[in-house]
């Protein structure tokens, strides 16, 4: 068969995000301020950014020759993206099953939510808050539920011994302390 009857892709046309890793079975895990924070991202771009970017677009394609226009192929282009990042959005808030942290306040065992702190075996002492997938982020000390240390210390109390498994061997740690969030205009 002639290459002029195979589709090209550029790469970003319609490849779909790949959804980060849940185990099988498993629901997607987040807490009401990351629910809220992916929804209203979802409607921001829904609301505000796709429509100002389809009207450029439409003023860029009226201009005529649209192979040379640099504001409709950016256009197009970004329009791809918010697309995609909405079908993605969309995706993962109708599968994410929010749970509040703060039931679990005052308890010192590890659950979804909770804010660990952990001792090495070196000595190190590490600070870690659980939270869901799409709502963690390690530069402010979250990790995702599914993460090796988070299954290591899940379930676990203050106090408790446990050995986390890392691509250097295995680590022995000990649970040093365990909180959750207060609820909003609670008193402690």
């Amino acid at each position: 068969m002639s290459k002029a009857f195979t589709k090209e892709t550029d790469g970003d046309d319609d490849e779909e995000l790949g959804l980060p890793a849940l185990p099988s079975g498993a629901r997607n895990y987040i807490t009401p301020a990351g629910y809220a924070r992916l929804r209203a991202e979802l409607f921001t771009l829904m609301d505000d950014e796709r429509p100002k970017v389809v009207e450029i677009v439409h003023w860029a394609a009226s201009n005529g020759d649209r192979s040379e226009n640099g504001d409709y192929l950016y256009g197009k282009k970004r329009l791809r993206e918010i697309d995609r990042r909405i079908r993605f959005l969309t995706q993962r808030l109708e599968i994410a099953e929010v749970v509040d942290p703060v039931v679990h306040h005052g308890s010192d065992q590890v659950f979804f939510g909770a804010t660990v702190t952990y001792a090495e075996d070196s000595g190190t002492e590490r600070t870690i808050t659980i939270l869901g997938i799409d709502e963690a982020d390690s530069l402010k000390g979250q990790v995702s539920w599914v993460s090796p240390i988070a299954r290591t210390l899940l379930k676990s109390r203050e106090g408790d011994e446990l050995k986390l498994l890392t691509p250097a061997g295995v680590i022995d740690i000990q649970v040093l302390q365990v909180s959750y969030p207060t609820a909003p205009g609670a008193t402690v």
